[in-house]
């Protein structure tokens, strides 16, 4: 009775459906106000490399950003009340369910593929239209 109670209370009190949209590949600035003797919002930009637990209370996103030639990740956890907002800058197009492959890799091999990717998706775009061909019949000899 006590779970059901809890999961109607965290229904009802869902600050992480604002993000449900949140997407492996996607390149996202988060919003974090810091507390100290005045408050700050410290910004933090990068690529979701991870998205763990769901809609779940417990529910997280990896960020990963290169400074200065070393690899910074931040977890967030999307009910945290300290994240003002999270804003999507771009989306990618993935096909993996977590990047981390990308830990091995430099700034400047993911954004070429970054961009190959994107050139590919406007040539689609562009591309156009042609209805397939009916296969035609040939009379038989």
């Amino acid at each position: 009775m006590s779970q059901q109670l809890l999961h109607a209370f965290a229904a009802q009190h869902n600050p992480a459906h604002r993000w449900a949209d949140l997407k492996v590949g996607m390149t996202v600035r988060v919003h974090q106000k810091l507390k100290g003797e005045k408050t700050k919002a410290s910004i933090f930009e990068g690529l979701v490399i991870a998205r763990k637990h769901g809609d779940e209370p417990g529910a997280t996103i990896t960020v990963r950003r290169s400074v200065g030639g070393y690899g910074v990740e931040k977890v967030y956890p999307l009910r945290l009340p300290s994240i003002e907002k999270i804003d999507v800058v771009k989306t990618g197009r993935t096909r993996r369910a977590k990047m981390y492959y990308l830990r091995d890799k430099t700034a400047k091999e993911i954004r070429k593929k970054t961009r190959a990717e994107l050139a590919h998706l406007k040539a689609l775009e562009t591309a156009p239209e042609t209805p397939e061909a009916t296969p035609q019949e040939t009379p038989a000899e």
